[in-house]
């Protein structure tokens, strides 16, 4: 018998490497990536399964493990900054039992002390901790690996539910105060609509977006985005309360986002009355969120009872289970999209999730439907939870037929023929056949005209697939051939109508180059890549002879991004369709292409102020037409400010303290020779 322990305990022992192995590739891929591939649920189950082992075999200790250090979303591009107190996490629950055993528990520690919990909601974003110092915003860090985070100030500046100043009074001279940055369902949903038309990869969610968000390099970018936030913990020598509740109030009336929603229990069965209220409440709140927290209001209690490796002993979370549903997978089919990405789809039969019926689900790609093992006829479980887009999370392995047939992904495009690729560090795969591939083709047809790019009014989805149908056109170029009369014929058409279409398509002949350049719809260049190439190359003949190397010299752009422009160029089917535009008047290079100069080359500018020659965004032309970049908040990278009459007060004393030279009208237009 004593053989066959020595068998369990190792195969215990491996599992904990395994668990460690796999719980820490799901951190990088949910911190770092924004890319998660597991549940919530699933995710702590194992980290469950991990903390029992680990316990079960002390000699397996090892201070790196998951189960003793928090997730990290550390990012290369931002300097990282060490927390004055550590971000820990908290430890989960998704059962009422564990938060009763939670309550008991640090009763004893207290010694049978009456107590109060104070009842928060449970934000999905990315944890936050903001700095002050004398009323002012002086940092914001993220929670990084809980002991070091990311300086991410210059971006937080820009979310207007964070005061830059506060108002009030009684606020300590210096203190600490977290919470999440969060992003609204109403801009999540407006985010990934745009990423859907740019066929660029949509969010899983509001916390991935809001991570990926606050972690661009460009804070007009997040500003844009609208993010927001929830404040929920202060910290500091000098509070002005000893309960976390009248904390918290006090932090609102200083202009912080606090929660309207919190509440004191002073028993058990309120908190399980606030639990089960807020389980069905919380689909009616913008925001995301995925449980309650429960915290111990005395800030002396929260002493007494501690802290552990990586989580405190005075708070919990509960978690919400997210919705799912079982139900019948039929079939899989296949979407091609405008840069040619394959992306699976599973049908399935009808079922009621979230308040809607659910009939389809995405797959994502190859490698998931070969991860799930899927096949004809498995009773899947489909999850909405916090996303929009419903997905398969798993396979009910009890139900399979044992002779049903594994999915086998296609290999063949299924709208051309086309044998598909898959390109080195990309999870999707490709129909390669961009000038002959339907979808592809009237995709493109569909980009070219977006608001964005030629910005042509009057045509839709379904106006392309009827022009493209009734063989009026084959390529965007088609377009400026189309009559009034022969669109008039078409069904749901009118004369009316056609000659809307017709009358717009002409007028966007003067549409400037660099939205000419993003309409092409060579694949990575977005509007930002499309206008840094404009202003280097001025014009698409130029564009065409450039080499690799001359395209990454290029600001922001990468090895990917050249080497997709200099492929687009190679195919001659391409060239043609820029020597029709040409042929046809659209601008194929800059109006004033002499203006461009480099006077203002690699440095950052802040605009601010009443200006008597000039706009601000003509300013903000000015600079981009010279080689500058444009910022919206002041830093030590910033190289100069632009200052007008009536300066914001903050931005002037800020510019003052780093030491950033203030530059007038005047003085910025004779640096430009422009007098």
């Amino acid at each position: 018998m004593a053989g066959l322990f020595d068998d369990i305990e190792a195969g215990d022992k491996s599992r904990i490497t395994e668990l460690r192995s796999l719980l820490k590739e799901y951190n990088r891929l949910y911190y770092v990536q924004n890319a998660p591939v597991v549940s919530d649920f699933e995710f702590d189950r194992l980290m469950r399964e991990l903390l029992d082992l680990e316990k079960q075999y002390p000699d397996m200790a090892d201070p790196d493990s998951p189960t003793q250090k928090v997730g990290s979303d550390l990012s290369k591009g931002f300097r990282q900054v060490s927390h004055r107190y550590p971000m820990l996490s908290l430890d989960n629950t998704y059962n009422e039992q564990e938060v009763i055993d939670f309550l008991n528990r640090a009763t004893a520690l207290l010694e049978g002390e009456e107590f109060e919990i104070c009842c928060e909601l449970k934000f999905d974003g990315l944890s936050i901790s903001l700095i002050y110092h004398d009323g002012r915003l002086v940092q914001a860090v993220t929670r990084g690996d809980g002991v070091k985070g990311d300086d991410v100030t210059d971006n937080v500046r820009r979310i207007k539910s964070i005061p830059q100043k506060l108002e009030g009074k009684g606020w300590p001279a210096d203190f600490e105060i977290r919470g999440e940055v969060l992003m609204p369902w109403d801009s999540f949903e407006r985010l990934n609509r745009e990423r859907e038309a740019q066929e660029e990869p949509l969010f899983a969610n509001p916390r991935n977006a809001a991570s990926g968000t606050l972690k661009l390099q460009n804070p007009d970018i997040v500003e844009k985005r609208q993010l927001d936030s929830y404040l929920y913990y202060l910290l500091g020598d000098s509070l002005p309360y000893a309960g976390h509740y009248e904390n918290m109030a006090a932090a609102r009336s200083w202009g912080f986002k606090v929660s309207e929603n919190m509440r004191k229990c002073k028993s058990t069965d309120e908190v399980m009355d606030f639990i089960r209220y807020w389980d069905t409440a919380r689909n009616d709140l913008p925001v995301a969120t995925d449980g309650i927290v429960l915290k111990f209001n005395s800030l002396r209690q929260q002493e007494i009872l501690g802290v552990k490796a990586k989580s405190p002993r005075w708070a919990i979370a509960y978690k919400f289970q997210a919705e799912k549903a079982l139900t019948r997978l039929n079939d899989i089919t296949y979407q091609v999209g405008r840069t040619g990405a394959v992306t699976p789809v599973a049908i399935l039969d009808p079922v009621k999730l979230s308040g809607t019926t659910v009939r389809r689900a995405t797959l994502h790609n190859q490698d998931f439907v070969e991860r799930l093992d899927l096949r004809r006829g498995d009773m899947v479980w489909v999850e909405k939870g916090g996303e929009i887009i419903p997905k398969i999370t798993a396979v009910d392995m009890n139900s399979r037929d044992t002779d049903a047939v594994r999915f086998e992904f296609i290999k063949l495009c299924p709208e051309c023929g086309a044998t598909l690729v898959r390109y080195e560090g990309e999870a999707a795969n490709y129909c390669p056949n961009s000038n002959g591939c339907p979808p592809q083709i009237k995709g493109r047809i569909g980009h070219f005209i977006s608001r964005k790019a030629m910005g042509i009014d009057g045509i839709g989805p379904e106006t392309i697939d009827l022009l493209y149908k009734n063989g009026l056109i084959r390529d965007f170029t088609d377009l400026y051939s189309l009559k009034s009369g022969d669109i008039a014929q078409l069904e749901r058409m009118g004369d009316k109508s056609a000659e809307n279409i017709v009358s717009n398509i002409a007028n966007s002949i003067n549409t400037p180059f660099e939205k000419v350049l993003f309409a092409l719809g060579i694949r990575f260049v977005g509007e930002v890549v499309a206008k840094n190439l404009a202003k280097s190359f001025h014009s698409l003949e130029n564009l065409e002879k450039a080499s690799v190397d001359e395209l990454m010299a290029v600001d922001e752009i990468g090895e990917k991004i050249a080497g997709s422009v200099v492929e687009f160029f190679a195919d001659s089917k391409n060239r043609d369709i820029v020597e029709k535009l040409r042929m046809i008047g659209l601008k194929t290079e800059s109006d004033n292409a002499d203006d461009y100069t480099d006077l203002l080359s690699g440095k950052t500018i802040v605009i601010s102020g009443v200006f008597r020659n000039h706009t601000r965004e003509e300013y903000k032309e000015m600079i981009e037409r010279n080689g500058g970049r444009n910022s919206g908040s002041i830093s030590a990278k910033t190289s100069f400010v632009l200052a007008g009459d009536s300066m914001g007060p903050a931005k002037k004393e800020k510019a003052l303290q780093l030491g950033i030279p203030l530059v007038d009208e005047e003085e910025f237009i004779n640096m430009l020779n422009l007098n």
